[in-house]
């Protein structure tokens, strides 16, 4: 799985760990359809069932993604391991 650096329900530079490693040592990524590299947060929103949680109601799960701020990607990397078809 994807190892996520960022906390990405509170994206904002302060909370980037410092990492003792230079820039040129790492690999841009990009988007799987249109090659673009800048990024932006979603969600994307699955549905549990009521009788799953055993709530009184059903309820919202939202897991936070990369898209792509071009296309709207979201490159497989970024998805949890049950979620990739």
């Amino acid at each position: 799985m994807f190892l996520h650096l960022v906390k990405l329900n509170n994206l904002n530079m302060s909370n980037v760990p410092k990492l003792n490693i230079s820039l040129d040592k790492t690999t841009p990524i990009a988007c799987e359809e249109c090659g673009n590299t800048v990024f932006t947060e979603g969600a994307l929103l699955r549905k549990a069932s009521k009788i799953l949680i055993g709530a009184q109601q059903d309820a919202l799960v939202p897991i936070p993604v990369f898209t792509c701020s071009k296309c709207g990607h979201v490159n497989s990397e970024f998805l949890p391991a049950e979620l990739k078809s």
